[in-house]
């Protein structure tokens, strides 16, 4: 079992930076993949980034050239940078890690863009 804790939600206003943090415990070296997703209010889940064990990334277009993922090995934590916020990036943000088998999900962080 892996477990998924993610912070660093809040108000911001559109054009600032918000740095989302995931922490996870319990079977983390079974991870292969781990990654941020989002749902904004009656809209579906989607991918924003992910990252592989070997930090490999991959961005959903909307996230390209303002967000940043990353990942610190001996934290078994991983980071989603967001800048250039917009109102549209409105939404609770969820961590989530992959193994082989199994796929894990945090609770999420509300992250709201608005003046």
């Amino acid at each position: 079992q892996v477990q998924l804790v993610e912070s660093g939600g809040g108000l911001v206003q559109p054009g600032g930076s918000l740095r989302l943090s995931c922490a996870a415990s319990g079977s983390v070296g079974s991870i292969n993949v781990m990654g941020w997703y989002r749902q904004a209010p009656g809209k579906q889940r989607e991918l924003v980034a992910t990252i592989t064990s070997g930090e490999r990334t991959n961005y959903a277009d909307s996230a390209k050239g303002r967000f940043t993922i990353s990942r610190d090995n001996a934290k078994n934590t991983v980071y989603l940078q967001m800048n250039s916020l917009k109102p549209e990036d409105t939404a609770v943000y969820y961590c989530n890690a992959r193994s082989l088998r199994l796929e894990y999900w945090g609770k999420g962080t509300l992250v709201t863009v608005s003046s």
